[in-house]
């Protein structure tokens, strides 16, 4: 309350941004796997990755072309520095020794700035590289939902042949990168 005695005003949350954050795993706990957020069925086990060319938050271009005959792990998270997405990009940070020594790309995805996501390397000491897709350009092409500005949460593995060896839209933050160790040749 003001000191006149009236009613100070508060910043309001939507319902629709409230909805967005649960849907698309920034709220929920480490261990709930039971949202999911669906995606252009097209992207499918076997399809072709779509073509990606992107410049990451270190300023390096990516270009998903040039990385045939690696496997590449593309994981879409909703935003940086929230609890989810933290446990997940730690998990990964936390796997990237065996990860790099299987010759593994991994590029995080999302709807951050560069420098939002230079904090969040800079913070949490992520080795890998996050890309920018403040125009959800990617997440388009990869079928991966959107809601307001958030991505959703959900992660494809590319084999050396270009080709989507494994897809997730489904994700538990906290344990998701030792399932994606376990699917790699």
């Amino acid at each position: 309350m003001a000191s006149d005695g009236t009613m100070k005003s508060l910043p309001r949350i939507s319902a629709l941004a409230c909805f967005a954050l649960l849907t698309l795993g920034c709220a929920r706990g480490p261990h709930d796997s039971s949202i999911v957020a669906h995606a252009d069925a097209s992207i499918e086990v076997g399809s072709p990755a779509p073509t990606l060319r992107a410049v990451a938050h270190d300023g390096t271009v990516v270009d998903l072309a040039e990385l045939r005959g690696r496997p590449v792990v593309v994981f879409f998270y909703p935003k940086d520095e929230t609890p989810g997405c933290t446990k997940e990009a730690c998990s990964f940070r936390d796997a990237w020794e065996r990860l790099s020594k299987r010759n593994v790309v991994l590029l995080g995805v999302s709807s951050d700035s560069a420098e939002s996501h230079r904090a969040f390397v800079a913070h949490h000491k992520l080795p890998f590289l996050l890309l920018s897709d403040a125009d959800g350009r990617i997440a388009q092409a990869f079928g991966v939902p959107r809601i307001l500005t958030l991505t959703a949460r959900q992660t494809f593995v590319i084999g050396p042949d270009g080709r989507i060896a494994h897809l997730h839209r489904s994700v538990d933050p906290v344990t998701h990168a030792a399932e994606i160790e376990a699917e790699l040749p």
